[in-house]
């Protein structure tokens, strides 16, 4: 059996604003260990039914343990959220009641140092969120050119030297010296670390996101609302980058047509539709409370909309 410490962020706010209910239909798009899921499971009760999926197999296992007492009113699938328009069709689902997304690692892959995703401990470098499919880190470290990996660490983590140090990662890389996690974090220079947060940090959620291609796989499950939606579904969005929440709350006020004609004119112009409705006009933050009981809820955002009549 699987142990897991995790704790599902946000959860009482997700609820509020998915709102189960008995004989609907929910998608966990990242199950992780199954916290949100159980919760979907217990609200909708007792024949409201939920289609989970992971990129991660030990996810999949894990949510099964947690879920088991819900025997015949749940499927897990080991798959990519991206792919959510045939993983509903090979389930016989033409629509949901509700989408609920958790984005990011989860603290079950944080905490487990073969998986790579951490400095804590010495692990390899791989940091793929599904490790039967895709490249390890090293092989991307080692198919990507100075300016791609530059464009990646500016990007996804801010860095303000970024080429000066993919060039240095590169260099390790080629030299040996870059073997494991924990000569990866050496190389970045954890120790010269200043404040609360070790500069590696920023440099690991970099490379996991490009070693996972998670704003991509964001892009394509935005780009698939409202679709899945049945009119009065709900999507539901947790983030921990900037650059997530963002792409979320690009495409709700898109989805929300918000009409941009000028003041009194009679009839709209601009052709705006409203297919969804934005149910978070600002992003949802965790309480202290939570902040209190799990530090890692700090950088979580949440936002929500809700599929219109057509």
């Amino acid at each position: 059996m699987i142990n897991s410490p995790h704790q599902p962020v946000m959860l009482e706010q997700a609820m509020d604003l998915l709102r189960p209910h008995s004989g609907g239909i929910y998608v966990d798009l990242t199950l992780g260990a199954g916290g949100h899921a159980r919760a979907i499971l217990e609200r909708s009760a007792p024949d409201g039914k939920l289609l989970g999926l992971d990129r991660d197999p030990s996810a999949i296992e894990l949510a099964g343990e947690t879920l088991s007492e819900f025997s015949g009113r749940y499927s897990l699938i080991h798959g990519a959220f991206a792919d959510l328009s045939e993983h509903l069709e090979h389930a016989g689902i033409e629509r949901v009641d509700g989408l609920l997304a958790d984005l990011g690692v989860s603290s079950m892959q944080l905490d487990r140092p073969e998986r790579g995703f951490s400095f804590q401990n010495p692990g390899p470098l791989d940091m793929r969120m599904d490790q039967d499919s895709g490249s390890p880190l090293v092989k991307v470290l080692s198919e990507t050119g100075e300016r791609e990996l530059a464009g990646a660490l500016r990007k996804f983590a801010d860095i303000r030297q970024a080429r000066k140090l993919a060039r240095r990662l590169l260099k390790a890389l080629s030299d040996g010296v870059l073997t494991d996690t924990e000569s990866l974090a050496k190389v970045v220079g954890v120790s010269s670390r200043r404040g609360k947060i070790h500069p590696a940090t920023r440099v690991f959620m970099a490379l996991r996101m490009l070693v996972n291609d998670e704003l991509g796989q964001l892009d394509s499950l935005l780009g698939l609302l409202p679709e899945p939606l049945v009119p009065g579904g709900r999507a539901v969005f947790i983030s921990f980058h900037s650059l997530e929440d963002r792409a979320v709350k690009r495409r709700f006020v898109e989805l929300e047509g918000v009409c941009t004609c000028p003041p009194g004119l009679p009839v709209c112009a601009c052709g705006r539709v409203s297919l969804m409705k934005r149910l978070t006009k600002k992003a949802l933050r965790p309480g202290e409370r939570e902040l209190a009981r799990n530090p890692r809820a700090r950088s979580a955002r949440m936002r929500a909309a809700e599929r219109l009549a057509a």
